[in-house]
């Protein structure tokens, strides 16, 4: 019923920068909340930024300051500017749209991003 394409990921040496997207379609209710998490090998998932639909952000203490967060609700795609980038920040980021009304959530497909020199 809702499908998240992401898109951005590559290989960026330390201190660079990326821009992930993530678009989202099918049946979605105009107040929800978009965010994206992240997981490196052998480690678990974890929350990187969200931001609702009236534009409140949070951020992982990890990355705020470095990475920011934003959406364009007309086209129901979320963005993720990340710069500064640091090796640790190597993994796989993920898409996720909370929708109000719905007891669960959907998943992009995931992108790679790898920080390295």
């Amino acid at each position: 019923q809702v499908h998240l394409v992401e898109s951005g990921g590559g290989l960026v040496q330390p201190g660079g920068s990326l821009r992930l997207s993530c678009a989202a379609s099918g049946s979605i209710f105009s107040i929800n909340t978009m965010g994206w998490y992240r997981q490196a090998p052998g480690k678990q998932r974890e929350l990187v930024a969200g931001i609702t639909s009236g534009g409140i952000t949070n951020y992982a203490d990890s990355v705020e300051g470095r990475f920011t967060i934003s959406r364009d609700n007309a086209k129901n795609t979320v963005y993720l500017q990340m710069n500064s980038l640091k090796p640790e920040d190597t993994a796989v980021y993920y898409c996720n749209i909370w929708i109000l009304g719905r007891g669960n959530g959907y998943w992009g497909q995931g992108t790679q991003v790898t920080v390295s020199s």
